[in-house]
């Protein structure tokens, strides 16, 4: 019985190791280097990643902008986390690089001398973010042209206690490219505007559909374009029948009427008339 608990005791470690890794190795051995370790900015909410899940150490980020001192966020210091939310951390025009060291356990030692560590590619919000689909509507104005207000995306970023648009922050710089085509058609036009309106006379009574994107030229290759937004359409126009045609072809279509009306009516009168005679040409017959 002794034996068979040896047994199961030996085999249950043995698990344990395969599951968690080997404590002991780690106390000898070399940590392993954080991998995949990457920038993701949306709207300026701006996330370090890495793998993979440590066990029996941890990870430290530290992040510096260009000639300058190394920093760190006090949430990603000896986590077992493997994202860094740096939001608030980094000035939007810096450039930054990030470095993610593996660290030992306290009480536990490795064999490095220093944490190894795996640097990142650099990142600059200003540049590097990506701007999410805006929002906009759509209304006719009087004079039937279509009126397209775009709304500006709301940041992860604040300034006086108030969240900042991505106008309050690329200012001068930022445009929008509308996209719009014919309802059911696949040809699509593009037009760039620089600010959040922009109005189109377009065919009268035809359904236009649209969409819009953030446009910052001054930004390199495919960051200049955000997400285009969701397409939306305008309503097709119900057009009353003097929009519709001409004075002269109503006129012609009303004569037209009005003859077959008169007509209608002269036969009904010939055909009433020519009963009448019938009658009375049989009553004589009778009589």
């Amino acid at each position: 019985m002794e034996s068979m608990n040896v047994i199961l005791s030996a085999l249950f470690l043995a698990w344990l190791t395969l599951v968690n890794g080997s404590p002991a190795s780690v106390q000898v051995g070399k940590l392993p280097k954080a991998k995949n370790v990457s920038w993701s900015s949306y709207n300026f909410k701006t996330i370090l990643s890495w793998g993979p899940k440590p066990v029996n150490y941890t990870y430290t980020v530290e992040f510096s902008r260009v000639g300058k001192d190394k920093d760190t966020n006090p949430h990603c210091i000896k986590t077992t986390e493997t994202e860094c939310d740096l939001t608030n951390k980094l000035d939007i025009k810096g450039v930054y690089t990030a470095e993610v060291l593996s660290e030992s356990l306290p009480g536990m030692t490795s064999d490095h001398v220093e944490p190894p560590f795996t640097r990142s590619k650099t990142f600059c919000p200003y540049n590097d973010t990506l701007i999410g689909r805006p929002k906009f509507t759509l209304t006719m104005s009087e004079d039937k042209k279509i009126v397209l207000i775009i709304h500006d995306p709301i940041t992860a970023l604040y300034k006086n206690g108030k969240s900042l648009t991505i106008r309050d922050i690329f200012k001068k710089h930022l445009k929008y490219q509308i996209m719009h085509n014919k309802a059911g058609s696949t040809g699509k036009k593009i037009q760039t505007v620089d600010e959040s309106r922009a109005d189109f006379r377009l065919d009268e009574g035809q359904s236009y559909c649209f969409s819009v994107a953030a446009y910052i030229p001054s930004r390199k290759g495919d960051k200049m374009l955000g997400e285009w937004s969701l397409p939306k359409c305008s309503p097709q126009e119900h057009k009353t029948l003097f929009e519709e045609y001409e004075p002269a072809v109503i006129g012609g279509g009303a004569l037209i009427i009005l003859a077959f009306v008169i007509a209608v009516i002269v036969l009904i009168v010939v055909c009433c008339k020519r009963a009448q005679r019938q009658k009375m040409m049989a009553k004589e017959t009778v009589v």
